[in-house]
């Protein structure tokens, strides 16, 4: 099966923004082109201006000749445009003009200029000469060229002038129609080549800003996401905030603290129907005790102890392991050296009886920590408990304190496999199925451990037997 990778959002928007500005840009190339199509404006500057204005107006009398009407559109232009002035021949020759006429226009007949049907007259940048246009075009009067212009020299602008000329002259069949066969390919390389670097643009841009302003709106997501990697068993109840969250994934940082406080409920139930199970074994199992030391003494009875004993020690350890979750005080300082001493004292008579020497080995000065005295001697206990258990009846089991913060249980038993040392800490997982043990001392040493911040190993060496290690943080001392 295909594993699915995770996609990146910033890179996802990237993607669809630099999609999603080509397509715009398209639709409105395209929409404007079909206005356009549609309105079939006609674009005037000034000077076209004035031939359109000079079209209308211009007509021939009683007599033939050609005459400018006095219009509303010709008044109000030459309000507008002071300097208008005009040349207008028709194709007899006969001329007609008004306004300051510039030197250089007024006896240019040349006939590539009679033949000329548009064009923009202009000339070099040290001439002051205005700009004119040439148009032939059909009148009232039949057909007239005109030579008009709003100006009679170039420096009555003011400041700056942009003159914009475009000529689009299409490929054409014999008849006179279009030829779009060839002209639509060229018209397609024209607008690629005017959209492309536009869409580069774009496209760069938004390839550099995206991922930053997505880091920057992300910012307190990742935070979010961070706290929320901490949390654990032991903090089930923090929540996550959502100030800094973007309003969108509110409603998942939200989803995700209903169900935290949810999980905290149902494992704070569980937790105390384990302890009640607990209490309520311990009066059942004594009164079952009680009984069983009654009865006459023989191998059965004595099995029947020690089956009842196991059964009160699993009953004590369920109860020490839901009493973990129980918050407790910042602890006390202890020195671990005498603190070890009382517990290898206390078991002494229960290791001679099973055939061991207990042997107690404690650190050339007083070792201190901060711990909860309780804990920290149940989880000795369970230490040398477990060396007890398991260690075959025979040997030297040795207890060390070290400087360091370290308490150490040594046997001289089988020791625990390597590829074991992992499972032993699981709760309720025995090395051997038919011991006596219940599975539970070890993972309640590790998590009195872990609650003091420090950790329980399992030691490997050429020595024969098991070494545990439980190492503990020392009080800082000024």
């Amino acid at each position: 099966m295909k594993k699915i990778r995770p996609r990146s959002l910033q890179w996802v928007l990237v993607r669809r923004l630099i999609l999603l500005q080509a397509a715009t840009l398209l639709i409105f190339i395209a929409l404007f082109s079909l206005v356009l199509w549609i309105a079939n404006p006609k674009l005037l500057v000034d000077n076209e201006a004035a031939v359109d204005v000079l079209k209308h107006a211009l007509e021939r009398d009683a007599n033939g000749k050609m005459v400018v009407r006095e219009t509303a559109e010709l008044k109000a232009f030459f309000e507008e445009f002071p300097k208008f002035w005009y040349i207008l021949r028709d194709q007899n020759g006969e001329t007609l003009q008004q306004g300051d006429i510039p030197e250089g226009y007024a006896n240019d007949t040349s006939d590539l200029l009679k033949a000329v049907d548009h064009a923009i007259l202009g000339f070099r940048q040290g001439d002051l000469r205005p700009e004119a246009v040439v148009s032939k075009i059909d009148t009232k009067a039949g057909q007239v060229q005109i030579i008009t212009s709003t100006r009679s020299s170039r420096d009555e602008n003011e400041g700056v002038e942009i003159n914009i000329d475009v000529q689009a002259d299409l490929a054409r069949n014999p008849d006179g129609t279009t030829a779009w066969i060839r002209v639509i390919p060229v018209l397609i390389i024209i607008v690629v080549a005017l959209l492309l670097p536009i869409i580069i643009v774009m496209g760069v841009t938004t390839l550099v800003t995206t991922p930053a302003v997505v880091r920057r709106s992300l910012a307190g997501l990742v935070a979010t996401a961070t706290q929320a990697g901490r949390i654990d068993i032991n903090n089930r109840a923090m929540q996550l905030p959502i100030e800094q969250v973007p309003l969108e994934i509110t409603p998942l940082v939200q989803a995700f603290n209903h169900a935290l406080a949810r999980l905290g409920q149902g494992y704070d139930q569980h937790n105390r129907f384990l302890t009640d199970a607990a209490h309520e074994l311990r009066t059942p199992i004594a009164i079952l005790r009680t009984r069983a030391e009654l009865l006459t003494e023989d191998p059965q009875s004595a099995r029947l102890l020690q089956d009842i004993e196991r059964l009160s020690h699993l009953a004590q350890q369920l109860l020490d392991r839901q009493l973990l979750d129980q918050p407790v005080g910042p602890g006390e300082v202890v020195d671990l050296v005498t603190l070890t001493a009382q517990i290898v004292a206390d078991f002494a008579p229960l290791a001679i009886a099973a055939g061991y020497d207990l042997s107690f080995e404690p650190a050339d000065k007083s070792v201190f920590a901060r711990v909860n005295a309780l804990q920290i001697e149940q989880a000795v206990a369970n230490l040398i408990r477990n060396a007890i258990d398991h260690s075959g009846g025979k040997g030297t089991i040795t207890v060390l304190v070290d400087e360091a913060g370290g308490i150490e249980v040594r046997d001289e038993g089988p020791g625990i496999p390597e590829e074991e040392h992992a499972h032993v800490f699981e709760p309720f997982y025995r090395l051997r199925p038919r011991s006596s043990g219940a599975g539970l001392g070890l993972n309640l040493t590790r998590q009195i451990a872990r609650l003091h911040g420090g950790q329980v190993d399992i030691l490997s060496g050429p020595w024969c037997g098991a070494r545990l290690r439980l190492q503990l943080l020392l009080e800082k001392t000024v």
